[in-house]
């Protein structure tokens, strides 16, 4: 599933963006919230905006199984209009989890590097065989 994916990629981010240090004599441990506490709070929000993506591309009538990857990308383009909002929750989620602009950041790059290939095993596996 994707979210195994998204976990994996999310905990890479964790190291490299991480944009707060922590003020002299004071111990970064206490100040910020723990990779588990991140991960329960980012996650949901991760799952929401792939689920609405995949719901979308899944009834879109162009989509078959056969479509080769700039088709794909054409259909994950149409439907971000139409999951403006959980793709909206996942940006703020991330800023507040690891900086102001790093929630647009990751959308933009890891998000969107690996739904491609998610859309495309999550709507076959979804879609019933003709």
């Amino acid at each position: 599933m994707i979210l195994e994916s998204v976990f994996g990629l999310s905990l890479v981010f964790n190291v490299s963006l991480e944009s707060k240090v922590p003020a002299a004599g004071k111990s970064i441990a206490w100040t910020q919230p723990s990779v588990i506490e991140r991960q329960a709070e980012l996650l949901p929000a991760i799952a929401r905006a792939t689920d609405c993506i995949l719901r979308r591309i899944g009834d879109d009538p162009r989509y078959r199984a056969d479509l080769r990857p700039g088709e794909v990308n054409d259909l994950i383009a149409d439907s971000l209009r139409s999951c403006a909002r959980p793709l909206r929750t996942l940006i703020e989620t991330h800023d507040r989890m690891y900086g102001p602009g790093s929630g647009e950041a990751f959308l933009l790059g890891p998000f969107l590097d690996v739904l491609p290939s998610a859309v495309v095993r999550q709507v076959k596996a979804r879609t019933p065989s003709h």
